[in-house]
């Protein structure tokens, strides 16, 4: 059995979603706050759910061609994002001001959806572990997996 393109983007924009999911509630019901480069990694999602469910409107060669490397480009996004964030922001006392910082204020979404996209911690608190693994390396393993499906979508002949 063939797993067709659109099947794939629609099991990426879900994973996506529960990511930004399970980042909210463990926000809300764990009081595990987010830094700067936390929501930046939250917004990184939702942009590679947004392209994949666009993938499934454009239903041409090229479209499909097209959301993919957007997910190729976005998964190597949030790979730098958390890669940044595990080996520099998560050892420093303060963020502000910050490339992740300047881009979420860029865009406004702390102000219009705050309970998802403001940063209310530091990145050193930020620095906790679900299930014995530091949150940023699930968020990593993601776009990570997000990334080589991608990079898979594109190289596999039809």
């Amino acid at each position: 059995m063939k797993l067709g393109t659109a099947s794939v983007q629609t099991g990426i924009a879900a994973v996506a979603l529960g990511a930004v999911g399970t980042a909210l509630l463990t926000q809300h019901f764990l009081d595990m706050q987010p830094c700067p480069w936390c929501v930046l990694q939250r917004l990184i999602f939702v942009a590679i759910a947004l392209v994949s469910l666009a993938g499934l409107g454009w239903r041409s060669a090229s479209g499909a061609r097209v959301t993919v490397l957007g997910v190729l480009l976005l998964g190597g996004a949030g790979i730098a994002a958390a890669l940044w964030h595990y080996f520099v922001a998560a050892s420093s006392t303060s963020c502000n001001l910050t490339l992740a910082d300047r881009i979420m204020n860029f865009t406004g979404l702390p102000t219009l959806l705050p309970e998802v996209f403001e940063a209310r911690a530091s990145c050193a608190d930020a620095a906790v572990k679900l299930l014995g693994v530091p949150y940023v390396l699930w968020a990593l393993g993601l776009f990570t997996a997000f990334t080589a499906t991608a990079l898979w979508l594109l190289l596999r002949r039809d």
